[in-house]
Order: structure tokens, then sequence, then C-alpha cells
């Protein structure tokens, strides 16, 4: 008999694994978002044992019960003993090692390693090093407080204050390995009609970001309310001012305002090209 989904509230989404659970709930999320619904969301890592297995089941079991409609179980488990008692929850499950892993094998000849948490244990690695190096690069040369070794950077972001281009810039070094420094663009740099006076040699690195006035001034009347730095009308002025000095350089940009960070970034790297990015 088939069962009358409830409110999407009413559905819990469990990320399940042995390792971290970024992996399951990268790809779970990536999935939900095609449905315009939400869930209940809850991850539970470092399932390694037998016994972390059966406390996750029946977690998992209790959701049901509470629910009244089986939960939705994304996991990542490289030993198929795990995985076989997560598989005995009322559940209705996604195990994406075996979904991709398994058909790897069989295609490359070759059995996988099998090795709980491979994809995160990095922290010896250069990649990892890398990644942060450009943690550490990207906090330094935050809103625009040193000119220091800015040859190093591999994307510099220009654009008026808060239009998003610090959280850009530590997804860049976060996710890629990307050393970003990023400049605001101030009333100052709008009447000398030009960038600051650090970036012009570094042209081809830089990137700017734009937002749309109005949410620009709900952004700032969140943090200064009511003051001018907020208004709409000194919003709409500034946006307008870096969008033509942008033009006038010839510096790439886009309006964040409809983007997420993960748009954002991948349009700078195809824009950018760096080579230093870690995947």
């Amino acid at each position: 008999m088939s069962q009358t989904p409830l409110p999407a509230s009413s559905r819990t989404v469990f990320f399940v694994s042995d390792g971290t659970g970024i992996t399951a709930e990268t790809f779970g999320h990536a999935v939900l978002t095609q449905f315009d619904l939400r869930f209940r969301q809850i991850r539970l890592p470092f399932i390694d044992s037998i016994d972390k297995a059966h406390q996750a089941v029946r977690k998992i079991n209790d959701a049901f019960q509470a629910d009244g409609y089986q939960p939705i179980v994304f996991s990542t488990f490289v030993k198929p003993d795990l995985s076989g008692v997560i598989q005995t929850a009322k559940a209705m499950h996604m195990d994406l090692i075996q979904t991709f892993v398994s058909p790897l094998e069989q295609e490359l000849g070759v059995k996988s390693t099998h090795t709980i948490g491979r994809s995160h244990n990095v922290v010896d690695s250069e990649e990892y090093k890398n990644r942060i190096e450009a943690i550490n690069f990207s906090l330094a040369h935050d809103d625009g407080q040193s000119h220091k070794n800015l040859a190093e950077a591999d994307v510099i972001l220009v654009g008026v204050s808060r239009s998003g281009k610090t959280p850009t810039s530590l997804y860049l070094a976060m996710q890629y390995g990307i050393k970003a420094a990023n400049y605001p663009l101030i009333p100052d740099d709008f009447e000398r009609g030009r960038l600051p006076s650090a970036l012009p040699q570094f042209r081809n690195k830089i990137f700017g970001l734009s937002i749309s006035p109005e949410r620009l001034s709900e952004i700032r009347n969140e943090r200064r309310a009511g003051s001018r730095y907020a208004s709409i009308e000194n919003c709409r002025y500034e946006v307008n001012e870096a969008e033509s000095l942008m033009r006038r350089e010839g510096i790439r940009w886009l309006s964040s305002t409809t983007k997420s960070i993960e748009e954002i970034s991948t349009t700078i790297l195809q824009e950018i090209k760096p080579q230093r990015a870690v995947y």
C-alpha cells in the first residue's frame, strides 16, 4: 500500500558515513535541491564500528516511528559489513560507494582501496598544505588590508563593500587552494576614476563583483541600520560608479545578487584560469 507523502518538513534525511559524511551530504544536497521542498537533515559521521552502525540504525528507526514515513538515507561506507547493518534500517537507502565504486571496479579491472576517509585523509599531502596556505593568504589580504606579496595572488576580487568578496575568497581558498585577495571599491576610487594604486599591474588576475542596490542596502542595513552607508541612494551611487569603473578598466565582473558562492567561484575559475587550483 503506497503512502501519502507528508509535508517535506516531516521527512527526515540522514547522511551516514564511516568518515566525515561530507561526501554523502554534498551529494545528498545536490539531489535534494532538485525538489522544491524542505527536509529535516541529520548527519551521522564516523560510524566506523558495528556498534555505532546499530546505534545509527536505532536513530533512523526512531525517525521512522516519529514521522510515520521512511527517512531517506544517503550513505558512504567502504566496509560492506557496516553498510549491511545500515541497510537494515527502515528507510530509503542510497549507498553512494556501492552505486559508483563497484561499477568502476568492473570497468577498470582494479579493486578499490576500501580505505575509510581516503578522500579527506590528506593532512600530510601537498594539496592540503596548499589549501591551508591559500586560506592564510586570503585572510591576510581580505578587504585590502595588505598589499604585501600580491604577486602571489591567483585572483584579486574587487567590488563595493558587502558584495560577496570575502566569502568568495575564502571558498576559493578552502575548496580549490586558490590564493585570493580582495579589495573594496570606495568613493575615493570613484573620484579618482581608477583602481586602487596597488592593482593595475595585476590586471589579468582581477575579477569584479557587483550586486543590485536593493540587495546591497538590505545587507548593509543588517549591520548599520539607518546609516547613510546602507541607504538605497548611496548603494545606487556606489554600485553605478563601481560598474562604470570596471567597464572603463576592462575588468571582467558579474552580479552576485542571485548567484550562489559556488556559481560565482566557478565563473571566476573559468574566466581567470589560475594554475594553482587543487581539485
